[in-house]
């Protein structure tokens, strides 16, 4: 059965935060952040051949170009603290330095010591090279062809024309091809006009102040123009060609901006040509040896495996959550922020995690026994997410899809290729590749975040269909804030919900396509000026139920009883797997959704069937602060089917006369048949530029129109009750509860929520509830004195709990910062405010308003853009907010 999360909260994940900032202890796999037994080593490995990220050289200095930022970045060690970052969509290198790699602000980098640590939305505080650079280039293409070189962005604009992300070139320009790992370290294939190019990166002997490109050309008919850059005061740029490799020259071009650029000419050639430029301090020009091409794969880096174990739950319900014990500690000292697993048809699992890394755990359908992990790739830019396709690993980051292949078969990926690129993407913070799933016909589905705080982007907040080649990105969808999908294998429907906020007053659940708008609007546009029709969801579900709604999974070829062939929806701010019961015929389709299970102390972001034993796969992490209730910093759980009776619904169906549900077990009659174990009510929401929505009766006035079931009807099966509730109208959203008894005794209690678009009459008949008479008579409750209860701490405790405002406000002192602000204490004190010149005592005033109208008065340092709490007003009643009152006043 769902639990009720525990108020015992983070304190452990508070604990590693403090830990690990000083150099404390970190996690092993399986335990709660208290039990924290690893430090971890240093996000950037000493040995990673490259690592992704955004890379921020606009503040290079008046000598550089002033708009370099590449959204999309591949950063390489060049020898004895030379780094260079290549934009595999323009081609070109966005700067080589020296120093350390990259500074730390990215989310991943940032988090991974500090993981309380939350990056800001929008552009302004972004990864920039860390160290002294060297050359730099502006926002033009690397590699050119024909006559001149021309120094503009070739690619279309973004709606902000200033945005930079604007995808890859042309392809008939050139395309990056894939990162390929030898001895020698990555070399980087790609394509210029048709003409395949090998790049990589080296030093020279004795020598910590040059960097060396090196190229191998394949022969063409074509004149190509490598632009190497502006060097940096003080620094020059030297060409070495190969013997044979004629007419090759270096030049110096001065645009119209003054500063004059490096490049190299690259005549046609019928022959491979081999060249290189060193970026050299300018009285020192460097000798440069021209090696062959690395071929070598390069040799394992992560040799041995990591054994932990799979651990059963000991509920009797009839779905329970195994834990699969993640490999923390391990011999890299590497923390495992999980945020994916799908599987291999042999059902070895794979997971990606934020900071980069792939693992295959081979064992996870044990029922209790061993699970070998081992590292299979890293370097990737903060992905979210995973898709198998025809046994091959695709990962969806910030650069891109890439297919990660292990030519050698020694158990790495040492072949990183870009599948697809052809999307654009912008370095907003919040721009997160959050879902890739596979499609019936090869192609791929992603969802790419939608929060933008600096400049509208091409395809923010989209849902895109990939072609089976990647070749071409195709909009289903946009208008999404933090969209979640899931794909039906077999049909193409796409699913995704979206996260409560800003233009989202609750959670809703979608079919994406047609190209639809979905409602979201960035900041900075003009307030609820809509682009097109707003596309309706097929439910809504409120926000103190599901506030942060994640992927979904289809579980076909399941072996999970009667989720079979369904859907099932993952929430991320109280974790929870819910249920969908979908109504894919009507004329307007809707769905329902029901709570399956609870049983999570990790928060759970995406999941898979895994084709070995049929079960249901969970993954998920959390940034200390995010809005979840869960107290493990990540886990990768197993929700197996016991074979024990399942209690939630199959079938919800509001009609015309009342609600239609339908079990997968037989119902006692007699409770059945008792309308008073029924309860309905029905409320709307308004979308406007706030944070969320209050809950609105009919009448527009605050609250929720409860609704009066009148009569039940078991069916013949016993296992479907009609339940009358005269008045049914069609409403946003449609709560109904039930606390039944099942044939043999067992508690059979749950509540679903939908949206009724249209409601159809109910035939009994048909139904299989045989000729009855339907008895529509109005039962009102009976008429009394109403005598509110006191307002408790306790059930202020309790609603605090329940309606998730522990996801984001700390009850105590010391705690890792969230959202919002700590608790502990605020009863009396004088808080400054970001909307308001004057500070404010928060007496029992300011706290009724902060709970009811949020946006009213915003403590300072907490107006981030794109972030909120919604409001409670027709949520709570009037007690209810009294009581929550009071558990703040009782946080000393």
């Amino acid at each position: 059965m769902p639990r009720v999360p525990s108020l015992r909260l983070i304190a452990g994940v508070c604990a590693l935060a403090a830990a690990t900032a000083g150099g404390g202890s970190a996690l092993s796999g399986r335990e709660t952040i208290q039990s924290a037994t690893m430090t971890p080593g240093p996000w950037l490995e000493d040995d990673a051949p490259f690592f992704s990220s955004v890379v921020d050289a606009r503040a290079a200095g008046a000598s550089l170009p002033a708009t370099n930022l590449a959204p999309r970045a591949l950063v390489l060690p060049a020898g004895r603290g030379q780094w260079v970052a290549f934009d595999p969509d323009l081609l070109r290198v966005v700067a080589a330095w020296q120093g350390a790699g990259v500074t730390p602000t990215a989310l991943a980098p940032g988090s991974y010591h500090k993981l309380d640590r939350k990056t800001p939305g929008g552009q302004k505080d972004l990864p920039a090279p860390d160290g002294r650079i060297v050359i730099a280039t502006g926002l033009y293409a690397g590699w050119q062809t024909g006559d001149r070189v021309r120094f503009e962005d070739p690619r279309a604009p973004a709606p902000s024309p200033e945005e930079v992300g604007r995808g890859p070139i042309a392809a008939e320009d050139g395309r990056f091809s894939a990162i390929r790992l030898t001895r020698d370290g990555a070399v980087l294939e790609y394509e210029v006009a048709g003409t395949a190019v090998q790049e990589w990166m080296s030093g020279v002997p004795s020598r910590s102040d040059v960097v060396v490109r090196q190229f191998a050309v394949a022969p063409s008919t074509q004149v190509h123009w490598l632009v190497v850059g502006v060097p940096a005061p003080g620094h020059d740029v030297h060409l070495a060609t190969s013997r044979g490799a004629r007419g090759i020259t270096l030049q110096a071009v001065t645009p119209a901006a003054g500063m004059a650029v490096q490049v190299v000419r690259v005549p046609a050639h019928a022959a491979p040509v081999r060249f290189a430029v060193a970026i050299h301090p300018a009285d020192a020009v460097p000798a440069v040896a021209l090696g062959p091409v690395p071929t070598t794969v390069a040799a394992p880096r992560w040799r041995e495996a990591v054994t932990t174990r799979v651990t059963p739950s000991s509920s009797r319900d009839a779905y329970v959550v195994d834990d699969i014990a993640l490999p923390m500690p391990n011999p890299w000292k590497r923390l495992v922020r999980v945020s994916d697993v799908q599987f291999l048809a042999d059902g070895t699992a794979v997971c990606v995690t934020l900071d980069g890394d792939v693992w295959t755990a081979r064992g996870v359908g044990s029922r209790d026994g061993e699970v070998q992990w081992r590292r299979f790739a890293s370097g990737l830019h903060e992905p979210l997410t995973l898709a198998i396709r025809d046994e091959q690993v695709h990962v969806f980051d910030r650069n891109g899809i890439w297919r990660l292949r292990d030519t050698n078969g020694d158990g790495e990926a040492d072949r990183h290729e870009l599948f697809s690129n052809a999307f654009a993407q912008t370095a907003d913070t919040r721009e997160f590749p959050s879902t890739i799933r596979l499609g019936p016909g090869g192609e791929f589905v992603i969802a790419k975040g939608g929060q933008e705080a600096t400049t509208i982007g091409k395809h923010n907040g989209s849902v895109l269909r990939i072609s089976a080649d990647g070749r071409t990105a195709t909009v289903l969808g946009y208008g999404l804030r933090q969209p979640q999908l899931a794909v039906h294998p077999q049909t193409g429907l796409v699913t995704a919900s979206d996260q409560q906020g800003h233009y989202i007053p609750s959670t809703p659940l979608h079919i994406v396509r047609d190209r639809q708008f979905y409602g979201f609007l960035s900041d900075i546009l003009p307030k609820e000026v809509y682009p097109a029709p707003i596309a309706a969801p097929l439910t809504w579900i409120p926000h103190d139920v599901n506030a942060s709604a994640m992927s979904q999974v289809w579980m076909l070829e399941s072996r999970m009883g009667p989720l079979d062939n369904g859907l099932v929806h993952i929430a991320y701010n109280r974790p929870e797997l819910f249920r969908v019961l979908l109504d894919l015929d009507r004329p307007v389709p809707q769905a329902a959704v029901v709570s399956l299970t609870s049983a999570f102390d990790y928060p759970p972001l995406n999941g898979a069937v895994n084709p070995e034993d049929g079960q249901l796969y969970i993954a998920g992490f959390q940034i200390v602060g995010w809005g979840t209730t869960a107290t493990r910093l990540a886990g990768l759980g197993r929700v197996r089917y016991t074979g024990a009776p399942v209690t939630v619904p199959r079938q919800l169906t509001p009609m015309r006369e009342g609600v239609l549900l339908r079990f997968d077990l037989a119902l006692d009659r007699a409770s059945a048949a008792n309308a008073a174990n029924f309860a309905a009510a029905s409320w709307g929401y308004k979308r406007t530029f706030r944070y969320g929505s209050p809950n609105y009766k009919a009448d527009g006035t605050p609250g929720v129109d409860p609704l009066s079931p009148s009569v039940a009807y078991v069916s013949a099966d016993g296992r479907g009750v009609f339940v009358t509730i005269p008045g049914m109208k069609p409403v946003m959203q449609l709560k109904v509860a039930w606390t039944l008894k099942a044939r043999d005794g067992r508690e059979v209690k749950g509540e679903a929520y939908t949206t009724p678009y249209a409601l159809e009459p109910f035939n009994p008949r048909a139904e299989g509830f045989g000729d009855i008479t339907l008895d529509l008579t109005r039962r009102e409750a009976p008429v009394g004195p109403v005598v509110a209860a006191a307002p408790t701490v306790d059930e202020g405790r309790e609603v605090f709990v329940r309606y998730g405002c522990l996801a984001c406000h700390a009850p105590e002192r010391g705690a890792a910062p969230k959202m919002g602000p700590t608790l502990a204490g605020l009863y009396g004190t004088s808080r400054r405010l970001a909307n308001r010149p004057e500070p404010v005592v928060a007496d029992e005033a300011y706290l009724r308003q902060s709970i009811r109208e949020p946006a009213a008065a915003v403590a300072e340092g907490f107006d981030r853009p794109g972030v909120g709490m919604p409001s409670f007003t027709g949520v709570l009643t009037d007690g209810q907010v009294e009581s929550v009152i009071l558990f703040i006043k009782s946080l000393k």
